[in-house]
């Protein structure tokens, strides 16, 4: 407080607020009503004994006295301003219940930190970064946001990433900026406009200074406004702040403080072609963290279609209530021209490339979660009303069904009946089958036991007559004997399953049967190769 300018001024009981770094504005009103402003509390009330109206009226009297101006009924208005403070008076003459007054601190500081943003979630760190690397490659960034949302240590915070050689010129009509005082080493001009010298004045000076950045503190005025495009429109850079709701409505704000009667269209297109970023940050108290909160919400890339001649709105980041954030890629018109001021940026710094989602897809996303959304509201709503009508009739609730419900239940009742009467006529058909089984394996067992007894007579008969007779038949034969047999055997099984099983039973086809099996054990010479015969058969 010692290198004010009101360091001569007591500021009595206002004192310890002053020293406070946290606190950053400080209100007087409605008779004896002190709110401070924090970082980390937001606004608050604070009760200071003694402090009244006439204390107030006298600190008006000794600030318009340092200033050099008059503050009674005829001039009921009083601002003034240092390097550390800026304040202002309204006459009791014009505020009916009683003198107010607003104080606001400005310190020659840079209060944000890398570590700190990322670590408040003021931003993430690959948008820190993006945005780090687009002032670097000289784009022109408007930032917007409600009063008291931070926007002016934003700018300060990213011009502090402004190169050492590159030339700064600040115009304000109240100072806020101070980075003359913050890096008095670089080539910075502080520029202030008054009743004497007007934005187009201090502009027409700026440019013959040959600036490479021309920061403004706000844009609030149609002078502001031309200043702005002028600046733009001549090849410099600028950072500056804007009062709006979001990042995306800049163009349409700066076009609303014109006051002028020129084309809307050409006006827009020109902020799109000539702005490349906007950024809107946000203050509100967090339950989450229980303390007042600061971030950045949208970040908007604008530029123009070449082939529809169009002013297109791309939304880079944007940040719900709720904490949730959306990325998306900057299109090839911020590419090249960061490219074109000698900085690289790759071409999916957000999202890889080949993952982006569509619009079309989140629009899809978007109907799906209502039409989920809307199935659990209306089935909340049913329980809801009939949990209702269990509490007011609990006796009948049993009893007193809908028309809707009995409906289901008839329809429930006729399909069990169905499925019972299918369920009979599946177990009918099992049955008949396990009876058509059981008469085929009773057709197939009888010509097999005949079948074993005359082959093993048969075959002792032949073992006695040709007992001399050594010939070994070929082992093929024999072989191609028995599968002709098993052929035959397979033919009388797979048949005995058609209605025409008796006569496949029949003895006329057993006899034929008989007489494959003489010829086989006919040319056996010894007991061990009939005997083998006879297990093959039994088998």
């Amino acid at each position: 407080m010692d290198a004010m300018v009101f360091s001569q001024i007591d500021f009595g009981l206002l004192m310890p607020l002053l020293e406070n770094d946290d606190i950053t504005d400080i209100s007087y009103s409605n008779g004896g009503q002190l709110w401070v402003k924090s970082l980390s509390k937001g606004v608050y009330p604070e009760h200071i004994e003694g402090l009244n109206n006439d204390v107030m009226e006298k600190l008006a009297f000794q600030c318009s006295n340092v200033m050099g101006k008059t503050f009674n009924m005829a001039h009921p208005l009083l601002d003034a301003e240092s390097a550390e403070l800026r304040l202002n008076f309204v006459h009791d003459s014009i505020a009916t219940n009683g003198i107010a007054v607003l104080i606001r601190k400005t310190p020659a500081k840079i209060r944000l930190q890398k570590e700190k943003l990322v670590q408040e979630d003021y931003v993430s760190l690959k948008l820190h970064d993006f945005l780090i690397t687009c002032v670097q490659g000289h784009c022109n960034i408007l930032v917007s946001g409600e009063t008291g949302s931070g926007k002016t240590e934003l700018v300060k915070y990213l011009a502090s990433h402004i190169k050492e050689d590159e030339k700064i010129i600040t115009i304000e009509d109240t100072l806020e900026l101070h980075l003359d005082k913050i890096y008095p080493t670089r080539d910075i001009v502080a520029m202030k406009t008054n009743n004497i010298a007007s934005y187009s004045d201090v502009l027409v000076a700026c440019m013959r200074q040959n600036p490479r950045w021309i920061l403004l503190s706000e844009v609030r005025s149609a002078e502001a406004v031309m200043a702005v495009r002028n600046s733009i429109s001549s090849g410099h850079n600028i950072l500056s702040t804007i009062h709006s709701d979001k990042a995306s409505s800049i163009p349409m704000r700066l076009y609303s403080l014109l006051e002028s009667s020129q084309d809307i269209d050409q006006f827009v297109k020109g902020m799109h072609r000539y702005i490349q970023l906007g950024i809107h940050v946000k203050g509100f108290y967090s339950k989450q963290y229980n303390r007042f909160q600061r971030e950045i919400t949208q970040v908007v890339e604008f530029y123009v279609d070449d082939d529809a001649n169009e002013a297109k709105v791309n939304v880079l980041y944007s940040r719900d209530l709720a904490g949730n954030e959306k990325y998306n890629n900057p299109t090839s018109h911020l590419i090249d021209y960061l490219a074109s001021q000698g900085v690289v940026m790759r071409e999916d710094p957000f999202i890889p490339k080949g993952s982006e989602i569509t619009e079309s897809q989140n629009t899809g996303l978007d109907e799906n979660n209502t039409q989920i959304e809307n199935t659990i509201n209306e089935e909340n709503n049913t329980n809801e009303i009939v949990d209702t009508q269990a509490v007011e009739n609990p006796t009948t609730e049993t009893n007193n069904k809908t028309e809707n419900q009995v409906v289901n239940e008839n329809n429930n009742a006729s399909n069990i009946d169905t499925s019972l009467n299918e369920n009979n006529e599946v177990k009918e058909n099992i049955l008949e089958n396990n009876d058509i089984n059981s008469e085929i394996q009773n057709n197939v067992e009888t010509p097999i036991q005949n079948t074993e007894i005359i082959t093993t007579s048969q075959v002792e008969n032949n073992i006695e007559s040709q007992s001399t007779n050594t010939e070994v038949p070929e082992s093929s034969d024999t072989q191609t004997n028995v599968d002709n047999n098993i052929q035959a055997e397979s033919l009388v099984s797979n048949e005995s399953n058609t209605p025409e099983l008796d006569n496949v039973a029949s003895s006329s086809d057993m006899s034929g049967l008989f007489v494959n099996i003489n010829d086989i054990t006919s040319n056996s010479d010894n007991s061990n190769s009939s005997q083998s015969g006879i297990e093959v058969l039994n088998l």
